[in-house]
């Protein structure tokens, strides 16, 4: 019988799995199991996560949302940077020297009770490029950045991105992920934000130069990037390595990805309470339903996680019984399936 890892990593190495695996994507298991999977990030990029909001490592100040659950947002006034040209001026990376690498992975580690003999270890370094640039300027302004002055967009992605290698660099030895994490949402539900050609002249170069200690090692690349995102994959698939995308929402063709990719590229996801689910009297007979589509649909010959649920404010006791349905359902959809 194989562990929820190695099942996990089974699927991600393009292998039909024994059964469909969750991805948790750093969550916590459910009714006490060992996770699939853990997200580990260094302690000196994240530190304004384990709070729960304030001032991140750049100076941009996170809010929690009380209608997601208290997930982060940046502050949506007072942007850090106004003109991409001064990035230089206010923009300033934390000094790397003089930090005890080693302790603070084992500190990672501990804080998240990691088992590596059940969990596999997911190592990621920041939210993505273009969405820190939106985080320092806003978006109307981090967008006309990118047509205005295209050369200090990509001045200030490179120093970004050498800042984050750097980090990798130290911490990997110690860490030794199992997966490499990468994350950057460059689309909305119903159109990408940027368009191919931008995506593959401004981004793509420091995924790859992020993720080369994956590809060197042989390490699975997973990427997070939420809404219509399916036209970036083939650079990230071809170009990057990238082995699995969460969390693959339904705004996208998903069946015609599984038929290009084939278990080339895990979907992680592929299913989004929508529409007659979100309503008070949905039932767990629907809610089973529909994920037994998307099963059908994604599921055939590995190549498919699940990854999904109901998002809303903490306490919300509607939110908290439609996901526990979703969690009964899929217990028994994941383990039955092959």
């Amino acid at each position: 019988m194989l562990t929820a890892k190695e099942n996990f990593m089974k699927c991600l190495y393009g292998e039909q799995p024994e059964w469909v695996p969750q991805y948790t994507m750093g969550m916590p298991g459910r009714n006490g199991e060992a996770p699939a999977d853990i997200m580990i990030e260094p302690s000196i990029v994240c530190e304004h996560r384990k709070r729960g909001g304030g001032l991140d490592i750049w100076g941009v100040e996170y809010v929690p949302t009380e209608s997601t659950g208290n997930a982060l947002i940046p502050k949506t006034c007072d942007f850090i940077l106004e003109d991409i040209a001064d990035w230089r001026d206010v923009i300033k990376a934390p000094d790397l020297d003089g930090i005890d690498w080693e302790k603070m992975c084992k500190d990672d580690f501990e804080a998240r009770h990691v088992n590596r003999e059940t969990t596999a270890v997911c190592m990621n370094l920041h939210m993505g490029y273009f969405q820190t640039l939106m985080s320092f300027m806003g978006f109307t302004n981090g967008l006309m950045a990118f047509y205005e002055d295209p050369d200090e967009v990509h001045a200030l992605f490179e120093y970004l991105c050498d800042f984050y290698c750097t980090v990798a660099d130290r911490y990997v030895e110690y860490c030794k992920p199992d997966v490499w994490t990468m994350m950057d949402d460059t689309a909305a539900w119903a159109n990408p934000f940027i368009s191919p050609e931008m995506y593959r002249e401004f981004l793509v170069p420091l995924y790859k130069r992020q993720a080369k200690y994956a590809r060197d090692n042989g390490l699975p690349i997973s990427m997070h990037n939420c809404g219509k995102s399916e036209c970036f994959f083939d650079d990230l698939v071809n170009e990057v390595g990238v082995t699995m995308w969460d969390p693959a929402q339904t705004c996208n063709d998903l069946a015609a990805v599984k038929a290009k990719f084939g278990n080339r590229l895990v979907i992680a996801g592929g299913w989004d309470a929508r529409d007659h689910l979100l309503d008070a009297d949905v039932t767990y007979e629907e809610i089973y339903e529909s994920l037994k589509k998307q099963f059908d649909l994604l599921a055939p010959g590995g190549g498919y996680m699940f990854l999904g649920g109901f998002l809303g404010a903490i306490g919300d006791e509607s939110v908290k019984k439609k996901n526990e349905m979703v969690f009964k359902a899929v217990a028994e959809l994941c383990r039955m399936y092959y």
